[in-house]
Order: structure tokens, then sequence, then C-alpha cells
């Protein structure tokens, strides 16, 4: 197919607009026939929510609508509901044929197809915030623990309370990048509760929250920051349904290819590959499948193709504007030099220019 006078050499799909499939369909778009599926009409930077819910006029920047960098493919804005060996049917009653397919769901996301309804769902957030003297956090992962660090810095005035079900915080990095986190949040003054849930359900009129272990949390409002299952259910009666773990993952080889697949790619957290699953990982991702699917439509052997290692364990964790603590390999940093690396403008600037846009 000739689009804009260049010939398309493949039909390429891609199923998820966030960062792992918005990257790949940008890479991709110039030289083959690309066609991105995805519910929203926009990109959002993920790890950059909880600073908008703060700031809500810094999500201007975090949400990109596909068509800004998407200047060369096609844009099909539904669901994707099943797989076959040669189409992606999606809710809307179309079928979109494919000579490679790649999957990029991640976890489920906003439920805001339209970007102007997801800046307001920022605001509402914001005002929520602003209007409460005490806010509950459920969850102490790094979700939580980036949403108390944004309300201390910008709110320090507010009660924060963490309520976290594990024995630390943060527990998918070291026990002592989780201690330097601790410390923090309690010099900002926020309480951390940890070992124990709540039961949202025990909220009573006067805004009590009861914990499992029996004590009463008074709050104005609670977010909840826990883990989602990846966004895999559409798959569960596909040709895909075997290539499922456990968890809900796609099993996948070292060239992120789904096993027994070979024409079908899965990137982003939705695979299974051993690693933290983050953001910069899915661009990694995203950047070896590009490369492989231009060697393969070039007609490559398969001992040409680019190999993915799991990542070790690497992460930085903001804590506020100007602080954040980083896991290393081979190292635990706390302060102002993880907060410059991350925390002043969260990787927005740099994830713009990944899709050419201009950073401001």
């Amino acid at each position: 197919m000739a689009v804009g006078g260049v010939e398309k050499s493949k039909r390429v799909v891609v199923v998820g607009g966030g960062i792992a499939g918005g990257i790949i369909s940008k890479t991709l778009q110039s030289q083959n026939e690309v066609t991105l599926i995805d519910p929203k009409e926009y990109f959002e930077i993920p790890w950059a929510q909880l600073r908008s819910m703060v700031e809500p006029s810094f999500a201007e920047r975090t949400l990109i609508k596909h068509f800004d960098y998407l200047t060369d493919a096609t844009i099909i804005q539904s669901h994707a509901t099943n797989v076959t060996d040669h189409e992606v049917h999606t809710a809307d009653g179309q079928t979109h044929p494919y000579d490679y397919l790649v999957l990029a769901t991640g976890h489920p996301g906003s439920d805001k197809a339209h970007r102007k309804d997801r800046l307001s769902y920022f605001q509402q957030d914001y005002e929520k915030i602003k209007s409460s003297n005490s806010i509950l956090i459920i969850g102490g992962g790094p979700t939580g623990v980036e949403l108390a660090g944004e309300i201390a810095v910008d709110f320090p005035e507010k009660k924060v309370t963490i309520v976290h079900k594990g024995p630390r915080l943060i527990e998918f990095i070291g026990p002592k990048a989780s201690k330097k986190a601790f410390s923090w949040l309690v010099k900002k003054k926020v309480e951390v509760i940890l070992g124990q849930t709540v039961d949202l359900e025990s909220l009573s009129e006067s805004g009590v929250y009861v914990t499992s272990g029996g004590e009463k949390i008074s709050a104005d409002c609670h977010f909840v920051c826990v883990g989602k299952p990846v966004a895999s259910s559409w798959l569960r009666d596909s040709i895909l349904k075997q290539s499922l773990d456990k968890k809900g993952q796609l099993m996948v080889d070292a060239y992120l290819r789904v096993k027994g697949h070979d024409n079908i790619f899965a990137i982003g957290d939705i695979n299974d590959v051993p690693e933290i699953k983050q953001g910069f990982l899915a661009e990694k991702h995203a950047s070896v499948v590009a490369k492989n699917l231009q060697l393969l439509i070039k007609g490559a052997p398969e001992k040409k193709l680019a190999t993915y290692t799991a990542s070790p364990a690497i992460a930085i964790v903001s804590l506020g504007r100007k602080e954040g603590v980083a896991q290393l390999p081979f190292a635990t940093l706390s302060g102002c030099l993880p907060g410059k690396i991350k925390s002043k403008d969260l990787f927005v600037g740099k994830t713009r220019k990944t899709l050419g846009l201009k950073s401001t």
C-alpha cells in the first residue's frame, strides 16, 4: 500500500497506545502500514499522573493526542476484543488484518476516552485534595509513596496517612531504598501504617476508616494506589489463550515474540519478562521489537534478530518535586541527585522528544 507516495511494506497492527505501543507505532509508521488500536484518543505518560493530581496544568504536556505524533498511521479508537491468526477484532465491529501483531495493552488505564475528560478528572482530583484536611492513601507501592510525596510537598498542611499491607514500603526494590523513602515521608509528617489493609466498606458517615488491625483513621478523602492486573482478559478466548501464564502475562522468547507465534510480539507490562515493570523498560522493549520487525520484513534470518535481556533492579521513586530515592544495581541513592534526574520534570520533556514533539 502506498501512503503519501511511499510504498508501505507490511501491515503492522499495534494493540495498546501506552508507552510501549505508542513508541513502536511512532518508530515503524514511516516504513510500514501501521494501525494503532486504542480505546483512548490520547497517549498518556503514566508516571506523570500523580504530579497532575496536585498540579492539573502539568497534564497539558503529558496527555498527547495520538494523531499529534502518529502522522502516518491509522488510529482506531476502540477496544480490541479478539485475535485470530490473521486479524484483530475490535468492539466497533471492525476487523484489522495484520502481517505482524504487537500487543502492548499493559495494565488497565484511565476509562476516559477523550483527552478533555482526562484533564477534567485531574482537576477533580486536585479539588478533592485541596478541599480535604486529611487524606488516606491505600497502598505503599511506588504509586502510593509518590502520591504521598507530591501532596506532602505541595500541601504540607494536610494530614496524609499511608496504609500498606506489606512489611515495608515499595517492596519491589531493596530494603535500604524502602527505609530511605519511609524516613523521608515521616520527616514530612506522613503517617505510615504497615502490615495492614483497609476495608473500604467500613467507611462511616463521619469519614472514619477501619484497618484490618482495628485502627480507626479519620480522613476527608482517600485514594486507592494498589496494583492492577494486566489487561489481557480479552485474550482468554483467543488463539493466544495457551500463551498466557497464571498472572495473565504473555509468555515471550528472547526476541519478545509470543511463544509459538512467529509474527506476534508482546511488549511492556503484558509480557512475562522477569523484571520490574517500568516505563523506561517498555521503551526498551519497543526498540528491540521495532528493530526485529524491520529485520524480519527485510527477510533477515532469525540469528540476526536482537535479543532482550531482563533488566536488573533499577528504579527511581520521586519524593516531591526536588528529591527522590534511587535503587541502582550496586548502590542506593536518596536526596537531590535522584530528584534532579526524575522529580523535576518526570522525564516528560524527554518522552515528548521521543515522540517527535517539542519538550514544552
